[in-house]
């Protein structure tokens, strides 16, 4: 999931760095910023942090469950 709120800071940032003449065009160039913004980071196909903690502890079980087995079968005669 993408963040919002750290898309929009990152726009505001830019936008706060453009020269002092251009001080008109800023909220137009920042909502351009943040539309390129937002389609990059869609593009790069990121997952949030609560995602990818929760693939992690899958994950982590799985491992558990494929140790559990393999012990079971070196039991096996």
């Amino acid at each position: 999931m993408i963040d919002l709120k750290a898309i929009d800071d990152l726009a505001r940032r830019l936008g706060d760095s453009l020269p002092p003449g251009v001080n008109q065009a800023k909220d137009e160039l920042e909502n351009q910023f943040k539309r390129v913004l937002t389609g990059a980071f869609e593009r790069m196909n990121l997952v949030g942090r609560e995602e990818y903690d929760a693939q992690c502890e899958k994950l982590e079980e799985l491992r558990e469950q494929l140790q559990a087995l393999e012990a079971r079968l070196d039991e096996v005669p």
